[in-house]
């Protein structure tokens, strides 16, 4: 159990059945009255995000989010299955449970599939890729003074706003966190 006086960005709570992560919290003790606890709570399974205000004395049970390291094998229409390396023991989640998590993800990489008592609800990709550029136009000289970019496909598909110098056939890093180009490689 934790009480709301100990709150902490990126903990997990379970309040009234619910899984929500802090994204913030503040102390609050008015010059008349009680003090209390302000915080910003993310839905875990939805995502959805609501403020709440509690007492500091009030305890919550800590929700235990299991993140399993796991291979991205492959789609068929709806279905993305996945295998877990240390026993390839194979699941299968719909398109709802993944979002876009997969978009800047190859078949065969490591993602972290994040569950709560053996109900998956949401999969992380590696923060950072590296995938070849398939399509964009080709940069002009003299386009680079104003730091100018350009869109571009990558293989999976994404969509990827890139420098002028960045060519077709080129691999490039990118955040999966921000969709944002980092470097070439």
């Amino acid at each position: 159990m934790i009480s709301a006086g100990d709150f902490r960005n990126g903990v997990t709570i379970d309040v009234e059945g619910t899984v929500f992560q802090i994204i913030e919290f503040q102390h609050v003790k008015p010059g008349k009255g009680a003090a209390f606890v302000r915080t910003k709570l993310k839905n875990i399974v939805n995502g959805g995000v609501v403020e709440r205000t509690f007492r500091p004395t009030e305890k919550f049970p800590q929700a235990r989010i299991d993140r399993a390291d796991m291979q991205y094998l492959y789609n068929d229409g709806d279905l993305y299955h996945f295998m877990n390396t240390e026993n390839y023991e194979q699941i299968a989640l719909n398109t709802e449970t993944i979002g876009d998590a997969l978009k800047f993800v190859k078949e065969n990489e490591m993602c972290k599939v994040c569950s709560i008592a053996g109900n998956v609800f949401a999969v992380e990709p590696p923060l950072f890729v590296e995938l070849e550029v398939t399509e964009t136009e080709p940069g002009f000289k003299g386009d680079t003074a104003t730091g100018a970019s350009k869109p571009a496909i990558v293989e999976t598909g994404a969509q990827v706003a890139v420098p002028l110098f960045v060519n077709q056939g080129d691999v490039i890093k990118i955040d999966t966190r921000t969709g944002e180009y980092l470097s070439r490689v």
